[in-house]
């Protein structure tokens, strides 16, 4: 295919020179008569290992030009490339002014030669971005209609500064935000040749993906800090311990835990973490991270508390108790704080647990249900059905497979609160189903 790319920095260079290696025709477009410069005669603009090789082969080979000319790149493109900077102002916030001044030019050239091409960002940009600002900018500079004369993709690159080239080969996956097939086709074919799965997503899925992945290394990187810190003070290796916690690929280093749902609840991690970070303190260390996490959950709870505020009705029915599905453990469980503020402010509230016999508890649990819930038995109820028709509100608060039938209990007015994702919003009609965090 025929290829321009706007942007002859870090990634720009990268994506030229890869796609142009993979057999596409592609023409980098710059400012800077430097880079360009470098482009055409074969050297690489940036310092990165095994660019400066492929940019010297595609060269020779005729793939890979280079020019300050945005019109003529653009002329015979099938595809073009945004890969602008999208630095940060003094504020923090992200400042777009390169990438609308490179979408002005795209559609300059698009009104000076007219044909269906699809317009691709690649730069980092915050959610809403190409819908609002960069799409129709590229309208307004061509007088041309996005989705009737051109297309428009988001396409975030995922590229490490000194393994851009093998991560651009390797890519786990390729993400392409579009709104209809025929701006994402154009897009998963550059890539076809490469060994991993085209997700084709919405864009602003698209344009969040890589600020939820960015934002996530850097947690594990502050995180991994913070061990290390701890560890050093205890006498321990860090190394050691964080090369135990890498190696069980069932719970650290896998999907679970990072499905948004409710708070954690139980009797380990909040007792652990008070442990491990009053540890820390005595240590006169400063751990944010650590520190924050207790806080966080709290916030989410208070979240929870508010979601069924605001649907402004007071029978309130909660199906689950337990902090987790299928056990009977009550012990810090974040419903029961929700179920506390519920009750302190009024409402009229019905509780059922699957696995919950409130008369037959003993232990820890029965002394935590004395202190912490003296009024469960008053308001509990053993037929979950029972708890759905007397509620104008239904929440679900764990993922017991039981729940699943809730649609089929409702009377046509009754509002689902879900914490657990448990149900889809398409299983209960009318828009009267509420999620925690989606």
């Amino acid at each position: 295919m025929n290829i321009a790319v706007f942007g002859l920095g870090y990634v720009g260079s990268v994506t030229s020179a890869c796609l142009a290696s993979l057999g596409h025709q592609v023409t980098g477009v710059d400012i800077s008569e430097h880079k360009v410069g470098d482009i055409r005669c074969g050297r690489s603009p940036i310092v990165e290992r095994d660019l400066p090789r492929l940019i010297e082969e595609s060269v020779k080979a005729g793939r890979l030009t280079a020019t300050t000319d945005a019109r003529s790149a653009v002329a015979e493109a099938d595809v073009v490339l945004v890969c602008v900077g999208t630095p940060s102002r003094d504020d923090g916030s992200l400042d777009l002014s390169h990438a609308v001044h490179a979408a002005r030019q795209v559609g300059e050239a698009l009104a000076a030669h007219p044909h269906w091409a699809v317009v691709v960002f690649r730069s980092t940009m915050l959610p809403g971005s190409v819908e609002t600002m960069l799409a129709p900018a590229i309208e307004s500079a061509s007088g041309l209609t996005w989705g009737k004369d051109f297309g428009v993709c988001y396409n975030p690159e995922f590229l490490r500064e000194g393994t851009a080239v093998a991560d651009f080969f390797e890519a786990p996956y390729t993400i392409v935000g579009a709104r209809e097939a025929r701006e994402t086709d154009p897009v998963a074919e550059i890539y076809s040749a490469l060994p991993g799965a085209i997700y084709p997503v919405d864009l602003r899925t698209a344009e969040m993906l890589k600020y939820v992945n960015n934002a996530f290394h850097a947690l594990k990187v502050a995180f991994a800090n913070e061990v290390g810190r701890l560890c050093q003070r205890e006498h321990i290796d860090s190394h050691e311990v964080m090369r135990l916690v890498c190696m069980d690929t069932k719970l650290n280093l896998s999907p679970y835990y990072l499905r948004p749902g409710f708070a954690f609840g139980g009797s380990c991690l909040p007792k652990d973490l008070r442990a491990i970070t009053h540890r820390a303190r005595e240590h006169n260390l400063d751990l944010p991270v650590l520190d924050s996490v207790l806080r966080s959950n709290d916030v989410h709870v208070a979240a929870a508390v508010a979601a069924v505020e605001r649907q402004k009705r007071k029978k309130v029915g909660v199906l689950g108790l337990s902090f987790k599905a299928e056990t009977d453990d009550l012990r810090e469980s974040p419903i029961v704080r929700v179920v506390g503020a519920l009750v302190g402010k009024g409402y009229e509230l019905l509780l059922h647990d699957n696995h919950v016999n409130v008369a037959r508890l003993v232990g820890a649990n029965r002394e935590f249900l004395e202190r912490e819930i003296p009024y469960l038995e008053r308001l509990f109820r053993p037929d979950a059905r029972e708890v759905v028709k007397g509620s104008e509100v239904i929440v679900i608060a764990n993922s017991h497979p039981a729940y699943r039938e809730v649609p089929s209990w409702l009377d046509g007015e009754q509002i689902v609160v879900d914490f657990v994702r448990l149900l889809e919003p398409d299983q209960i009609p009318n828009g009267r189903y509420v999620g925690l965090a989606w």
